[in-house]
């Protein structure tokens, strides 16, 4: 397999995310009225709130990867994803509900959401999701997982068929367009030319609809770290995904960026996009961070020093000083933003920004409240209903 194909497929994988660490740049949502066509293929199954979907095995690719166990299970039986096939699910909820189930499914396997609105206002009116997930998802699980995660009482009902990876990523491809996120900068997919050549580019190669940079609350965030970034400051982006994130703030001036994520796909796809912008680890640390310290596999060793965390180590006397940066982005959901905001605004300096995002405006109250004796000076931006909030760290 050559390089292109190896990396694009582990941008693919990428998808798997936890809901602690989400980067909204790893998504493409489009809010579609009307109807859509969902792919289909040999096998048609509808699912309710009490009936599960039985695990897929995972493709051979994964097999020397380590991917959440939530999602999936190992086997070297399964065919490749270069020429497999894919799930496509189509999940029934309420409109209100929509847009932030939408996005729940993106950080628990979904590698693409896409919404059909109906025609009228009631918000009682059901919409349909359309989500892709790899076969190796358990899908029942990770619809289950994002319905928890928004705080819903019974998991959606939703309907599984079967469609072929290399058709859906030749059309994913062709609806990826350069984006200018503002005046002079723009988001470039690798197999386009530049629509000027002047301006600054960030290069990306999203994979199955991942990375585009057109999601609101990504814009939000590279909106801010243009406005932040003067030259010379250091930035952390909380749960990288695809880099975007973290090689802006290095293309706006930044002199070191560090990204980090559970997801060793991730981990890949950001180095990858790293390289199409001539960017090299002195500029831009990429660390893979274990989801759990106590999880098989991830010593205490590797998570303090993954962290950076002021822990003794070895009994020695040996401690690592977390690192403190001069901005922070954490692009995630509403309740990973509650439970890790002291872990957070930690990596801030004194004085440091911090921007956090993922939320919906009806969400901002509860994530002010929450940061309200940990930030000073704290603005809300937005775009439609998605929202980011910045605010200053606290001196000790």
């Amino acid at each position: 397999m050559s390089l292109y194909s190896r990396t694009n497929m582990s941008m693919l994988l990428s998808s798997f995310r936890s809901h602690f660490f989400k980067q909204l740049a790893c998504t493409s949502f489009s809010s579609i009225r009307g109807t859509a066509t969902l792919a289909s293929g040999s096998s048609s199954i509808l699912f309710g709130s009490t009936k599960d979907y039985p695990s897929k095995k995972l493709t051979d690719f994964l097999n020397s990867s380590s991917v959440p166990a939530a999602f999936s299970t190992s086997s070297s039986n399964s065919e490749s994803p270069t020429t497999g096939s894919y799930l496509s699910v189509d999940i029934q909820c309420r409109q209100d509900v929509a847009d932030m189930l939408s996005e729940a499914l993106l950080c628990f396997g979904a590698t693409s959401t896409t919404m059909v609105e109906p025609d009228t206002c009631n918000s009682n009116d059901e919409v349909s999701i359309g989500s892709i997930f790899l076969v190796s998802q358990d899908v029942h699980q990770s619809i289950t997982f994002a319905a928890n995660s928004i705080g819903l009482k019974e998991t959606p009902v939703y309907k599984v068929t079967t469609g072929y990876q290399s058709d859906w990523i030749e059309n994913s491809r062709e609806s990826f367009h350069p984006i200018e996120v503002t005046e002079g900068v723009w988001i470039i997919p690798e197999w386009i030319t530049p629509p000027d050549l002047q301006a600054t580019m960030i290069t990306l190669n999203p994979g199955l609809a991942f990375g585009t940079g057109d999601h609101p609350t990504t814009k939000l965030c590279l909106w801010l770290l243009h406005d932040l970034i003067k030259g010379g400051e250091t930035v952390l982006d909380y749960g990288t995904g695809s880099g975007i994130l973290a090689i802006a703030a290095l293309k706006f001036g930044a002199a070191k960026s560090v990204g980090f994520d559970i997801d060793p796909q991730a981990i890949t796809a950001a180095h990858y996009n790293a390289v199409l912008n001539n960017i090299g680890p002195k500029k831009l640390e990429l660390r893979l961070v274990p989801s759990n310290p106590n999880d098989t596999g991830s010593s205490r060793e590797e998570w303090n020093w993954a962290m950076k965390s002021e822990e003794d180590i070895d009994g020695n006397g040996i401690i690592y000083e977390k690192e403190k940066y001069d901005v922070v982005i954490g692009n995630i959901l509403l309740n990973p933003l509650l439970d890790l905001a002291d872990e957070i605004v930690s990596y801030a300096k004194p004085g440091g920004v911090v921007g956090l995002s993922g939320i919906i405006l009806e969400q901002v109250s509860t994530v002010v409240d929450r940061y309200s004796n940990l930030l000073e000076g704290v603005t809300v931006s937005k775009i439609d209903d998605w929202a980011c909030i910045r605010g200053t760290k606290r001196n000790a």
